[in-house]
This record gives C-alpha cells, sequence and structure tokens, in this order.
C-alpha cells in the first residue's frame, strides 16, 4: 500500500470508506439487495464459490487449475466436488476403448460356416427322440412324485 490513501481497488467489495468489509456485512447490505433488485432467488455466498468451480470445469479447465484456483488442499477435494461435471468424461473413456479394438480382439475366433456339418446336426436331432416329462425339471421332486 506504499503511496496509497485506500486499498479499495484491490477489493471486490470494499467498504464506503475503501477498508476491509465484515463479511457478515456483505450478504445483508449488499447481495441480498442486488438479488431483490435483479428479480433472482436468495443463495448462500458460498455458492458463488461453487459456481465459479462448475463453470471453469464445465468449459475445460484442468483439475490441476481448478484445484489453485479453488485453493484445495488436494487434487481428490476438487474431484469429489467437481469430477462429475467434466464434459462428456464417461463417453470419453468408452470411445477410448473402442479406437483401440479391433476385429481380431474378439474373445473367440469366427469359426468357418460349414455347410455339411450344419445338414449332419439337423438330421441327428431330428431323429432324436426323447421321453416325455414332468413339466418340473427337479429330478428330486420328480423322483418322490414316482414313488407313489
Amino acid at each position: 500500500m506504499a503511496g496509497r490513501a485506500t486499498i479499495a481497488d484491490d477489493l471486490v467489495f470494499p467498504s464506503q470508506a475503501g477498508t476491509v468489509m465484515k463479511p457478515d456485512n456483505i450478504v445483508p447490505r449488499y447481495m441480498e439487495p442486488a438479488l431483490e433488485r435483479a428479480g433472482l432467488r436468495r443463495f448462500r455466498f458460498h455458492d458463488l464459490r461453487h459456481t465459479f468451480g462448475s463453470l471453469l470445469i464445465q468449459d475445460g479447465a484442468s483439475l490441476a487449475y481448478v484445484k489453485e484456483q479453488m485453493g484445495h488442499s488436494s487434487i481428490q477435494i476438487t474431484v469429489d466436488t467437481y469430477g462429475h461435471l467434466i464434459p462428456g468424461a464417461d463417453i470419453a473413456w468408452v470411445d477410448r476403448l473402442d479406437a483401440k479394438t479391433t476385429a481380431q480382439q474378439n474373445a473367440t475366433q469366427a469359426q468357418p460356416a460349414d455347410s455339411r456339418l450344419e445338414q449332419e446336426s439337423a438330421e441327428v436331432i431330428e431323429k432324436v427322440w426323447l421321453p416325455p416329462r414332468d413339466s418340473n425339471p427337479d429330478m428330486l421332486i420328480q423322483s418322490q412324485l414316482s414313488c407313489r
């Protein structure tokens, strides 16, 4: 403050005397009347902080930058608070995985079609005789029913 009479230019909310305003005076003296004049609903002063962090994230700022701007002690606090706002974060991971897959990365290789084998299988299935059975597949219940 060398050579200056006031620090008002350095403050977001200076008092009428150009000094630091008492925090308890900001909301009732300035914020609430401004919200009323603007026709906005009342909200907490602290909500402005979350709005700032949210807008940074949604605009693409890095989590490290948001951490510094918000003054968080660790990046984990930033991720826990604002991580859900990262645009397309989940979609981006899925897209990255999709980009890495190729036709050869299937769990099983495609088997060549052998029409002769398919015809033989169909013939065998048609000739198989299955005895009638009770509609209940539980073998314990079926065995007890047959003992009567």
